[in-house]
């Protein structure tokens, strides 16, 4: 089975050359092969096609009477004002108030916040609501499990099969596929987890989309501030507010390490670095450490971190991420912050790679940089993602489906997306 369906290289596209799918999905993602997952085993045919290598008053009259105001304000409000209102502690309501800025270039005070607040608390891990959980192996391992999925429900999963552009007939409907090396794929259904914006603006043809359509997604929120480090040690950081006497992992190295963010206004003051053009002079840092929970993923007596800091504007007006000096510039400022709280950190780095919103978009694709696929913004969420009159997974272009982070509900890895955009599919497949 895995040899039959998953396949890579130029060899792999010739032997499908002039096959017709049911489907083809473009980019194999989580919600990508989500959707592959659920298609195929409805029973279409369908490929994958991905560039790279590899691939959340019934019981109380009082809480009934404050549902209203308290969802407005999740919905609406800034986030400071969700949590000034439910909580008193700075340092509890700092460390709630990261969840709420994670992905964007806005602060705790900017309006709508509280809804990404809300997006990142209201999912689950086997019944615990608001339950962030760690994957084996890595976030990798949540795609390998869905791409053994669909290969067992046949779908066919090929890499090093860059997607050039979308066949648009003359009636305007997708009929399918062009790969970079020239290989024509044939669907009449193509589903893209790629952003909204490249999909539409790099892969669909010139003069096929209406004009407002256009004009909306051009002007979408794309902005990201996001940074991540991925970091090689050679011991465990030893926390000044929990020293221990031995260097095995303890309870405070096993959940999310919030840094440079004690009080709310500290958050807010590191956006408006950003705001003004420059990285965060002192970054905003969630540190997470998987190998004390994770032993397949490193050495004996090594261990790996990972850091996600905000905010790292994509063109800082100091210099550019381009320049080695000024990256690693960066890196060690986030470095001899987290010496501030355990000391010797930067001492135990064996290496690190460093990924800012410029090398997420050559990378990995995502137009500017942003982890969701566009702004989780009021403007941009629910029957407004990814553009107003565009959020039922279709397109104006007909077969052609949008199934990634930038439609609703939205970031996150929740494959729902995925699974939405497979069963809008499956009904309009059925009405042939």
């Amino acid at each position: 089975m895995w040899r039959r369906n998953f396949s890579t290289g130029a060899a792999a596209s010739r032997a499908l050359t002039g096959k017709k799918f049911d489907a083809l999905v473009i980019g194999g993602g989580h919600n990508g092969l989500t959707a592959a997952a659920y298609l195929a085993r409805a029973g279409l045919s369908v490929a994958v096609l991905e560039l790279n290598r590899s691939e959340i008053s019934k019981f109380s009259s009082r809480d009934a009477e404050a549902y209203p105001s308290d969802f407005m304000d999740l919905l609406l409000a800034p986030a400071s004002k969700v949590l000034n209102n439910w909580f008193e502690a700075e340092v509890l309501k700092a460390t709630l108030g990261t969840d709420a800025i994670i992905g964007t270039t806005g602060s705790v005070h900017t309006p709508g916040s509280g809804y990404v607040l809300l997006h990142h608390v209201m999912g689950e891990t086997d019944g615990d609501r608001g339950v962030w959980s760690y994957v084996e192996g890595g976030m990798g391992s949540v795609s390998l499990a869905i791409s053994k999925a669909a290969k067992e429900a046949g779908a066919h999963i090929l890499t090093n099969a860059e997607v050039s552009q979308l066949i648009v007939n003359d009636s305007g409907a997708t009929s399918g596929v062009v790969l970079a090396d020239g290989t024509e794929i044939l669907s009449s259904m193509v589903l893209s987890n790629a952003t909204p914006y490249k999909t539409f603006m790099e892969l669909v043809p010139n003069n096929v989309l209406p004009d407002e359509f256009t004009s909306n997604l051009k002007h979408s929120d794309y902005s990201s501030a996001t940074t991540k480090i991925n970091l090689a040690v050679d011991e465990l950081p030893k926390f000044e507010s929990c020293k221990l006497s031995h260097p095995d992992a303890g309870p405070q190295h096993m959940g999310t390490i919030h840094i440079g963010s004690e009080r709310m206004e500290e958050i807010d003051s590191a956006c408006q670095d950003a705001v003004n053009g420059i990285p965060s002079r002192r970054p905003v840092i969630e540190m997470t450490i998987p190998s004390v929970l994770d032993k397949t993923i490193s050495p004996p007596g090594k261990h790996v971190i990972n850091l996600f800091v905000q905010y790292t504007p994509y063109k800082p007006s100091d210099g550019s991420w381009s320049d080695p000096a000024y990256r690693e510039s960066f890196a060690q400022r986030c470095f001899s912050l987290i010496d501030e709280f355990a000391p010797g950190f930067s001492s135990s780095i064996i290496g690190y790679d460093m990924l800012t919103p410029p090398d997420l978009e050559r990378e990995i694709g995502l137009t500017g940089g942003n982890i969701f696929h566009g702004a989780m913004g009021l403007d941009s969420l629910f029957l407004m993602r990814p553009v107003k009159g565009w959020s039922s997974y279709r397109t104006p272009v007909q077969g052609l489906y949008l199934c990634g982070s930038g439609t609703h509900p939205g970031g996150g890895v929740m494959g729902a997306p995925g699974r939405n955009a497979a069963n809008v599919v499956l009904q309009d497949f059925k009405r042939r």
